[in-house]
């Protein structure tokens, strides 16, 4: 290795990438670019979760060299994340202790990336590494375009592996937290992250430095800390609308099958319909009152409490609602009297809510809808009690022609997406419920039953980490729910205590 040991390495610091070649569009899409305070500091990170961000502890650590003093939490300073186009602010930070690594929770999710797998087999020396970052070049300060390079893998301890640049690759200041992947048939998976470097050809570095050994922290032993962390926060959302036409809500945590008791949404009783969607630590929910018109409160699960109900400016005649939620804004899709789908947004950051367009759609029995990036999955059951969709990508301000989903004689429908795959559940004219999925806007696979299931009325569903949690309304009024596990398997659908429930939504929080 031509680096001496790790102790003796230099602190690879914040600030802007690997020196090596810019790496191409949508290459190592869910490296991110992580920038703390005012411009205090850079690092680079991995998108390993929708709502997790893995990178060196050192990047928030009041003094990096000591990134085992970094405490669980709130960042001490604003800290901004940007991956897949998007920037977000980091609400939490979950550090290990005996390694310079820290898993940091982003306010908001990211979807429409594919998060970047762990690897699960240990590094050899003589394997070959990929890291792309975006600190300093040998020619730039702080460039926003990604760079990458090539490193050879030298050393393996049990906490970290020593590396060195090929081709005139490098660790630079701004690269800390950036992951050395290794290729496995073709798929990458994340070995370690950088930690301290002597940057040799890095831009500020003196010429005589032609070092470019570096120290990476190893994860591929952490699976199950991750997988932890990933899930300790996580709390699926279920709201109903019981028989007396009040929203009751009730919140379960991801690891355990324990629910606690329904408390009603103040403000309302005569709602009909509730669809709920989550920004951040707020939930907000939308529902079609007895008056045919889509109200709205907001529940802040941080701060606690719900927000007055308001009415959605412009809109009558609503049969039922849908919410998505896209960044700072909240998207609708409603069934018109006239079975006609219309759209609306709200940008919760401006506070103003756009006029109700209607899509061109007719006959709709029921509409639902998830955010896949920049884009809108939407689902419609139209007359013919088929399953259709049609894409909206606002970034480019197009809607797909609507297409089939192979089904029929379907009764209800939800939706919910992990990454680019989007996961559809069906209520069959048998009542049972059915699922398919589709990655990438590509083929639906066959519809396969959900195991357990009959004498269903309506379903919902949410994402939690890598799996999918299902509500079902039974014949007798009452929730049960399942999740659907990382390996396509489910567990016992179980009870939530409930009865004569008319309608339900779930979102998840954490």
């Amino acid at each position: 290795m031509a680096a001496a040991t790790a102790a003796t390495l230099s602190t690879v610091s914040p600030a802007g990438a690997v020196v090596g070649d810019a790496a191409a569009d949508n290459t190592y899409a869910s490296t991110a670019r992580i920038v703390v305070g005012d411009n205090l500091r850079g690092c680079t990170g991995a998108l390993v979760d929708r709502n997790w961000v893995l990178t060196a502890a050192s990047c928030f650590s009041d003094d990096p060299a000591q990134p085992q003093a970094l405490a669980a939490g709130a960042p001490k300073w604003k800290t901004t994340v940007t991956v897949g186009g998007k920037s977000v602010q980091v609400a939490e930070l979950a550090p290990r202790q005996d390694r310079d690594l820290v898993m940091a929770r982003l306010a908001t999710p990211v979807d429409g990336v594919a998060p970047l797998a762990l690897a699960t087999t240990a590094p050899v020396a003589g394997q070959s590494l990929r890291v792309p970052g975006f600190g300093r070049t040998k020619d730039e300060w702080a460039p926003l375009k990604l760079h990458t390079g090539s490193f050879s893998l030298d050393t393996v301890s049990a906490t970290g592996i020593g590396t060195t640049g090929t081709g005139g690759a490098a660790i630079c200041k701004g690269d800390t937290g950036a992951p050395a992947i290794r290729e496995v048939n073709g798929k990458a998976e994340l070995v370690a992250v950088a930690s301290r470097s002597w940057q040799g050809g890095c831009l500020g570095v003196p010429a005589t430095e032609t070092r470019t050994g570096a120290y990476n922290t190893r994860v591929d032993d952490l699976g199950g800390w991750v997988q932890q962390v990933k899930m300790s926060g996580l709390v699926s959302r279920l709201f109903v609308v019981g028989g007396d036409g009040r929203i009751w809500g009730n919140g379960g945590a991801y690891t355990e099958n324990v629910w606690g008791t329904f408390g009603p949404v103040p403000g309302k009783n005569d709602v009909r319909q509730v669809s709920a969607t989550t920004m951040g630590d707020k939930v907000r929910l939308f529902m079609v009152g007895g008056d045919q018109r889509i109200w709205t409160t907001t529940g802040d699960y941080a701060a606690g409490g719900w927000s007055p109900y308001d009415v959605v400016p412009n809109n009558s005649g609503i049969q039922q609602v849908t919410a998505v939620a896209m960044g700072s804004k909240v998207r609708l899709f409603a069934i018109g009297g006239d079975q006609r789908v219309y759209t609306a947004a709200g940008d919760y950051a401006a506070g103003v809510w756009t006029t109700f367009e209607a899509l061109p759609t007719s006959n709709i029995n029921q509409v639902a809808a998830v955010a896949v990036g920049d884009t809108v999955r939407l689902f419609v059951i139209g007359g013919d009690n088929q399953i259709w969709t049609t894409t909206g990508d606002y970034a480019a301000g197009t809607w797909t022609p609507f297409t089939a989903v192979p089904s029929t004689g379907i009764q209800h429908i939800a939706v919910t997406a992990s990454g680019n795959t989007v996961s559809l559940f069906a209520v069959g004219a048998d009542q049972k419920v059915w699922t398919t999925s589709s990655t990438g806007n590509g083929p639906w696979a066959t519809f396969e039953a959900v195991p357990n299931t009959g004498g269903i009325k309506q379903v919902a569903a949410t994402t939690m980490g890598d799996k999918v949690r299902l509500f079902a309304i039974s014949s007798a009024d009452e929730i049960w729910t399942a999740d659907r596990k990382a390996d396509s398997g489910w567990t016992t659908f179980y009870p939530v205590a409930s009865s004569s429930i008319r309608s339900v939504s779930a979102a998840t929080t954490g």
